[in-house]
């Protein structure tokens, strides 16, 4: 199946962003090495803080795991590995099962928005702000350490990930906004801009304000915000929660992505079970 133009510059954003995260934590490691992207973030969780990615699609797909399997071998982690559905990907997807790596979960919509959203005016008692110093991170960490809660992630993932705020607030592809009712922070989004595209991430709410349409503001407000800062286009990987909220604002599903991850360390037997897997309900997405 032939991919399209957008659809490969927004799995190059992701990479982006990926490689970006590692820098915004002190435990954050990077590699890439005969087509493998092999990034590891500030938490020691498989799902988004660990991740691989096969940046050449003629390499064999047994060469990259093997990589993998070395790069995280030595940090005493898990990782995933994300499939695109859209074709080009079916190896990889046959290695990491002769891998022994697990599919988790259901496959993931990568959603894409080609044009400016409409924006929806707040409540008089919500105000939303760009990030611009340490607390205003702080504020986002501790948002979505509530948000994700529903998903099973532990508390302490965010504070791990973003550990060093001032290399977050010096990255000119990244911004952040984060919704407050009154003074407490209560809604997020993150959008990271790579080669004239962006992306979304963890738009999150905390879980006693989800029936006020906090999500919608600041999806809003992140979109347009990506597309002043010269994107052409915005995409996210949508969480269950979230994808019928971004279909309704004109987000379209490209294609699926699917995880494959191994959730001890390299070092130990793949069961396809462990705690970690046990204690995530569902995938985080944006």
């Amino acid at each position: 199946m032939p991919v399209h133009h957008d659809a490969r510059l927004g799995h190059q954003n992701l990479m982006a962003y990926n490689r970006a995260m590692t820098q915004w934590c002190s435990r954050g490691a990077l590699h890439e090495e005969d087509g493998a992207l092999l990034v590891a973030g500030g938490s020691w969780i498989p799902l988004i803080g660990n991740g691989v990615f096969r940046t050449d699609e003629t390499v064999a797909p047994g060469a990259v795991l093997a990589l993998a399997d070395n790069f995280f071998a030595r940090r005493k982690r898990g990782y995933e590995v994300k499939v695109r559905g859209s074709g080009e990907d079916a190896d990889l997807a046959e290695a990491c099962e002769a891998h022994g790596l697990v599919a988790f979960g259901d496959p993931i919509p990568q959603m894409i928005c080609r044009q400016r959203l409409e924006r929806t005016v707040p409540p008089a008692d919500v105000c939303l702000r760009e990030v611009h110093n340490e607390e205003g991170v702080a504020d986002f960490a501790a948002v979505n350490t509530d948000a994700y809660a529903t998903y099973g992630m532990p508390a302490e993932v965010f504070v791990d990930m973003f550990d060093r705020p001032g290399r977050i607030l010096a990255s000119t592809q990244t911004s952040i906004v984060v919704g407050y009712r009154g003074a407490r922070p209560v809604a997020t989004a993150l959008s990271f801009v790579s080669d004239g595209v962006a992306c979304l991430q963890w738009v999150g709410t905390v879980a006693d304000e989800r029936h006020a349409s906090l999500g919608r503001f600041v999806t809003e407000w992140a979109t347009n915000n990506a597309f002043d800062r010269g994107a052409t286009s915005v995409t996210l990987q949508a969480s269950a929660l979230g994808e019928s909220l971004y279909a309704r604002l004109g987000y379209e599903t490209q294609y699926h992505y699917r995880e494959y991850v191994r959730w001890e360390a390299p070092t130990r037997p793949s069961t396809g079970s462990s705690r970690t897997e046990q204690s995530l309900r569902a995938v985080t997405r944006a």
